[in-house]
């Protein structure tokens, strides 16, 4: 190597220290741990991020303010259900202890309610699902005209439905029977739970029920050793749905029940009756609505993750 070469590359060098000492940022871009820093600024909130949380929290306040009342007034002693303080004092659970003292039949209710609400979803799931399967996975004519009919059954209200089916049962002497309350409640679940499980099972793959043909399965065990498996977030989904419907059923159960002994939950509360024939018993209402609510909102709270991709299957693909 001469003395040339050595100037030379000793002026590379040099040229290259001064543009990098030149360089603005180029010393603070190396932090302390001698790792670059990203440079990337910190996001600040905004006042909109903000009035998001604040209209959250203002629906979240309105829609449980009703149920944290009805759980307030039912802690409360009889003399003291018209305050309106926020909490009750002194609590007092004498409201529960008269909704199951006897005379109201409330535990019975609870139980007719349990078995017609079961019922009605078992049987609206057995229907419910092969009529989905047979209007999303095979081809025949007018298919979507049957769905549609299907749907329609469930826009009559059940006010308007009330006088023929009470004719109707009392020629059968269906009157104060759980089938006089089981048959008019499958009417609405029907639709509900055929319209769900078609939409779900129209997102499932055709593929892998051919597949299923094509490596031996008959179209019956392809339908419930590979289709159904995969549409039970589906089936799980409409279950719940299907059996709060049927919980909170009033008209029918009002029309169609005179036997105390067979009225269900919601019957039961309303026909409370106080010490005297003009006194409303409050605060057993409140108590027994609280009852009715809570195994709902828990079960709701433990399965809210299935509900969720039930009704969201088949929205994006």
């Amino acid at each position: 190597m001469t003395i040339s070469d050595l100037r030379n590359a000793a002026k590379d060098s040099g040229a290259s220290g001064a543009s990098g000492a030149g360089t603005p940022g180029a010393s603070a871009a190396v932090g302390r741990s001698g790792k670059p820093k990203t440079g990337k600024p910190k996001k600040q909130r905004t006042w909109r991020s903000y009035s998001v949380y604040v209209g959250l929290a203002l629906i979240f306040a309105y829609c449980l303010a009703p149920f944290y009342w009805m759980l307030v007034s039912s802690l409360r002693r009889t003399a003291d259900i018209f305050d309106n303080t926020l909490l009750p004092a002194p609590f007092s659970l004498e409201n529960y202890a008269k909704v199951f003292d006897g005379s109201t039949m409330f535990g019975q209710a609870l139980l007719n309610s349990l078995i017609v609400a079961g019922t009605t979803t078992v049987f609206a799931l057995l229907l419910g699902v092969f009529a989905a399967y047979a209007i999303s996975r095979l081809n025949f004519r007018f298919k979507s005209v049957i769905l549609g009919v299907i749907i329609a059954t469930s826009m009559f209200p059940g006010i308007a439905v009330v006088v023929p089916l009470l004719r109707l049962f009392t020629d059968l002497g269906w009157i104060n029977t759980y089938q006089a309350m089981i048959v008019p409640s499958l009417s609405f679940a029907i639709p509900l739970a055929v319209w769900n499980l078609t939409t779900f099972m129209k997102a499932l793959p055709f593929d892998l029920e051919e597949a299923a043909m094509i490596d031996g399965c008959t179209k019956w065990q392809a339908f419930r050793r590979v289709l159904l498996p995969l549409a039970a977030p589906g089936v799980f989904t409409t279950a719940i749905l299907t059996f709060i419907h049927s919980w909170n059923e009033f008209i029918i159960a009002l029309s169609m029940i005179n036997d105390p002994r067979i009225q269900t939950a919601t019957v039961a509360i309303s026909k409370f009756t106080g010490a005297t024939e003009f006194q409303a018993p409050f605060g057993e209402q409140m108590a027994a609505g609280v009852i009715v609510t809570v195994p709902l909102v828990i079960m709701v709270l433990i399965f809210q993750r299935r509900i969720v991709e039930g009704l969201t299957a088949g929205a994006s693909k």
